[in-house]
């Protein structure tokens, strides 16, 4: 008998332990918001007179995912964008925590215009692979960034002998951080709230999640009054001075309601 009692207070036990894990195992993080993409493309000045790409679309590799920027496609004559002028060629909101390689797929319609006319710019599997770009960008969530590729056009195009023009290309990726953000997690998960990040005149809101964590997006460099409204009977709570810097997320913490 005393047997059978400890097999079942053991089961007990298991089946108590079990489902604690299990329910453990089952909580859900909450989920970053998606991360502000763009992507620009300026050049350095070169001895043509047009140097022209057909860009067809943009695709960004990272955190074993792919995903296909907004891009307006058509030909880009990159003497255009020489001497400080930049253009944006892609935009996308990204989920991923780091992109590991930028592709540029090109088009059919790549023209190189000389003194002497204008030729056809060959680009050896651009229309099918694309041209890479291999970069280690990291991404906080709720900043935005933007990438300047710096497309090195005299060193970019190689002439045969036989008066072929061949885009090999050089270009540079510079990554720039426009933004910042405040996160932060109220202390009663459930109860729902508004928070407000105001400085000067300006003034930014969010919501906290289910689970009582918030983010405040898109946030210029600068010191912030924080001020989170939670429903009734909940007063409402507010903090000073803080601080955001570009390309950072400032965490407050626990905020107690």
């Amino acid at each position: 008998m005393k047997t059978l009692k400890h097999f079942t207070y053991s089961f007990i036990l298991l089946t108590v332990l079990f489902g604690c894990k299990k329910e453990k195992t089952e909580e859900i993080s909450p989920a970053s918001p998606p991360t502000p993409y763009h992507i620009r493309m300026t050049d350095a000045p070169a001895a043509y007179l047009a140097v022209n790409i057909d860009l067809q679309a943009v695709e960004v590799t990272g955190s074993g995912s792919t995903v296909m920027l907004n891009v307006t496609p058509g030909i880009y004559n990159l003497l255009h964008f020489s001497n400080g002028l930049d253009t944006l060629i892609a935009t996308g909101a990204l989920t991923m925590s780091k992109v590991e390689q930028i592709r540029l797929i090109l088009g059919t319609n790549n023209t190189i215009v000389t003194s002497t006319g204008t030729y056809p710019l060959k680009t050896p599997s651009a229309q099918q692979s694309g041209l890479k770009l291999n970069v280690h960008h990291n991404l906080q969530p709720g900043v935005d960034y933007y990438v300047l590729l710096d497309f090195d056009a005299a060193q970019s195009i190689v002439e045969n002998g036989n008066g072929d023009y061949i885009l090999k290309p050089v270009i540079r990726t510079v990554e720039t951080a426009l933004s910042g953000s405040i996160r932060g997690k109220i202390s009663l998960p459930g109860v729902a709230a508004t928070v407000t990040a105001s400085s000067g005149t300006a003034s930014y809101s969010s919501v906290v999640n289910a689970n009582g964590d918030f983010i405040i997006s898109g946030l210029p460099a600068g010191s912030y009054s924080l001020t989170v409204t939670p429903v009734l009977p909940y007063a409402t709570v507010s903090l000073s001075n803080v601080n955001v810097s570009v390309g950072t997320s400032t965490n407050v913490g626990i905020i107690v309601i």
